[in-house]
């Protein structure tokens, strides 16, 4: 049995941490924490006021950021993940057979709450970007952000492009007016380099002339406007590409889009209206004839050196988008105040 001979404490510790000390400690850590937070939140309005889009470049750092994507990979290899499917197609039937003779979206996706066995850090990282979204919405002096009530969200669309050239054509994710205001993607992708394996996020934002060049890497957290100011495209992937998407809710434009499918509902007698109406898939709508956009990313965190800008016109087309209809789900604020628990909503949540 080892015994300890010391007895003189006050010379053993080195460092005394005396409550006043550490208190103070603390105090500036939560201060310098909350104007880093400060800082991203401001920038990511700046960025959406003036570009309608934003890139934040290592938003949860590398340990939590493994985690989410070992969950991921577990569900992936568990076949939990389904094919992104259409629903239906606004255009002519000529058209329509132009479009089914080639693939419009090729990702595999899985809908996650995060209350799921074995995604609890799924969960953690759709609460940060809650409290973000939440923070950005409520600030003064927050520009067009100021013109929402975000209080609600769809739950986690987690996707994965397998490769071999999967993609997903030009689409905008809210054409009309279903309710989604923000769209926020989270990427998984280690070393990730467009060059050798494609799977750029090319965004044309309205009106302008260039567009947004996005690389998938890994911590890597983009905001854009969900409706026709940003058109958007995932081009093929050459190599295991993963993203976890959420979609933010206005509440007046959502509630008026959900009174609508009501009133659809009941003249047509059809239940399913009200997911093909209000809710239409979230990542397959048909872009404008035409689009050109003005953008340019920019890292809130650090430098987006791989988000590029280019000149192009655009002409864009797809269809809606989705697999089956799933429940909303509620917004976590970080404060717990305005959480909004639409759980018991008779509404179905938007799939993509």
């Amino acid at each position: 049995m080892i015994t300890s001979t010391t007895t003189d404490y006050k010379n053993f510790f080195k460092h005394s941490a005396h409550p006043a000390n550490a208190e103070q400690y603390f105090r500036e850590l939560l201060d310098k924490r909350e104007r880093r937070y400060e800082d991203l939140c401001r920038n990511i309005i700046n960025d959406m006021n003036q570009y309608g889009l934003s890139v934040v470049d290592d938003f949860l750092g590398m340990e939590k950021g493994l985690k989410i994507l070992n969950e991921v990979r577990s569900m992936y290899n568990a076949g939990a993940f389904h094919d992104g499917q259409l629903v239906h197609n606004m255009r002519t039937d000529t058209q329509s057979s132009a479009v089914r003779g080639d693939k419009i979206r090729g990702d595999k996706i899985k809908w996650v709450g995060g209350n799921e066995p074995g995604c609890s850090n799924v969960w953690y990282l759709t609460n940060q970007i809650d409290s973000v979204v939440y923070r950005v919405n409520t600030m003064k002096n927050n520009g067009i952000l100021g013109n929402y009530h975000i209080r609600e969200r769809t739950r986690a669309m987690v996707a994965c492009y397998p490769g071999s050239g999967t993609h997903y054509v030009m689409h905008v994710d809210n054409p009309n007016k279903d309710g989604r205001v923000i769209t926020a993607i989270y990427y998984l992708n280690i070393n990730w380099d467009a060059r050798e394996s494609g799977g750029i996020l090319r965004i044309r934002p309205t009106p302008g002339t260039t567009v947004a060049d996005i690389e998938p890497k890994f911590d890597r957290l983009i905001f854009f406007w969900s409706d026709i100011r940003n058109p958007h495209e995932v081009q093929p992937a050459h190599r295991t590409r993963y993203a976890i998407t959420v979609w933010y809710f206005d509440a007046k434009e959502r509630e008026e889009a959900l009174n609508r499918a009501k009133l659809e509902n009941s003249k047509t007698n059809n239940v399913s209206s009200i997911a093909q109406q209000a809710e239409p898939d979230s990542t397959t709508t048909p872009a404008p004839a035409k689009v050109s956009a003005v953008a340019a990313t920019s890292s809130s965190s650090s430098s987006a050196s791989s988000s590029s800008i280019s000149p192009a016109s655009a002409s864009a087309s797809t269809a809606l988008s989705t697999s089956k209809a799933l429940t909303p789900a509620s917004m976590n604020t970080g404060s717990g105040a305005l959480n909004a628990n639409v759980a018991n909503s008779s509404c179905n949540e938007i799939c993509t």
